[in-house]
């Protein structure tokens, strides 16, 4: 088929991969133009840029695509479907309305549960124990489209939000793939949203990332977890008489009780408001991260809490 690719992040780079490798004919790619990283600020291309010049894809990077003149040349590129996968810029209906079947978008969620820009740090903050991806029509709405082929992927007790964001990106790709394929044959059908049960994943904001002692573990653990390894739930700790912050990377409910915060014993054991959790992997500002073991032959005497 022929196929406009539009997609920025490491999250979108097997989906665009499988296309090509599919054999379908990819004639242009759309991803967010370059950003200054690094220390010396020089721009950096997204993955997907890098790979679709490594494909020797031609490649477009509009700030906007609300204008004629972007709008045109889309339209221009006489594509049969757009695919995207975590492009991160609004399709106005001239955009969705151009390709003949439509824009299809890859979302990491059951929907309409976690609608929105961060549907799988959600999941797990909430508790969830599983959640999906499905290969959505798009509409003009925020992720109200109808549902094509859909997988469901169960969240283990203790899987990070890195974890996750791994296995749904290579099963995204193949469900990207598939659902492309039986587009070609005719045979892709796709069901409205139901009426309920809709809930919206805000993207995630630098306040919620402290980490509140006071909050169950279970709640605890969930936030460790759901940001997990980015931005990172952190909390601060009195080390050598100065005030650290430290992120908590991975965890573990445990057993203790005690005030919220309090440091229960020399293993990192930690009191909530209800119960306790067991932080296994830390990043001490300034450091890489570490295990827990490694982390207390570094630290010295530690304080009786933390907040």
């Amino acid at each position: 088929m022929r196929v406009v690719f539009m997609g920025t992040p490491d999250f979108s780079v097997p989906t665009l991969t499988e296309i090509v490798s599919a054999g379908h004919e990819v004639v242009a790619v759309y991803t967010r133009a370059p950003k200054p990283a690094g220390r010396g600020q020089a721009e950096r291309k997204s993955p997907v840029h890098e790979t679709a010049e490594a494909f020797g894809i031609p490649v477009f990077t509009p700030r906007s695509l609300k204008g004629e003149t972007e709008q045109a040349q889309f339209a221009s590129l006489g594509a049969e479907v757009a695919v995207v996968v975590a492009y991160g810029l609004i399709l106005p209906k001239a955009v969705l309305d151009a390709p003949e079947y439509g824009c299809l978008n890859l979302h990491g969620s059951l929907l309409p549960r976690w609608r929105g820009a961060a549907p799988i740090q959600r999941a797990i903050m909430a508790g969830d124990s599983q959640t999906g991806i499905v290969v959505m029509q798009m509409d003009e709405g925020l992720d109200t489209g109808a549902m094509g082929p859909t997988e469901i992927i169960p969240i283990a007790p203790d899987m990070t939000a890195g974890e996750l964001h791994d296995q749904m990106m290579r099963v995204g790709a193949d469900l990207m793939g598939r659902a492309l394929a039986a587009l070609e044959r005719g045979s892709l059908d796709f069901t409205p949203q139901p009426n309920s049960g809709e809930t919206y994943a805000a993207k995630i904001d630098k306040a919620e990332a402290r980490i509140d002692f006071a909050k169950s573990s279970e709640e605890v653990h969930n936030l460790v977890r759901g940001l997990s390894p980015f931005p990172g739930a952190w909390f601060e700790m009195e080390l050598g008489g100065k005030t650290v912050r430290i992120k908590a990377l991975r965890s573990s409910i445990a057993e203790g009780i005690g005030q919220p915060g309090a440091l229960l014993g020399d293993n990192l054991v930690i009191a909530c408001g209800n119960g306790a959790i067991r932080l296994t992997q830390v990043q001490r500002e300034g450091k890489g991260m570490m295990d827990a073991a490694t982390f207390l032959r570094g630290a010295g005497p530690l304080p009786a809490k933390v907040s």
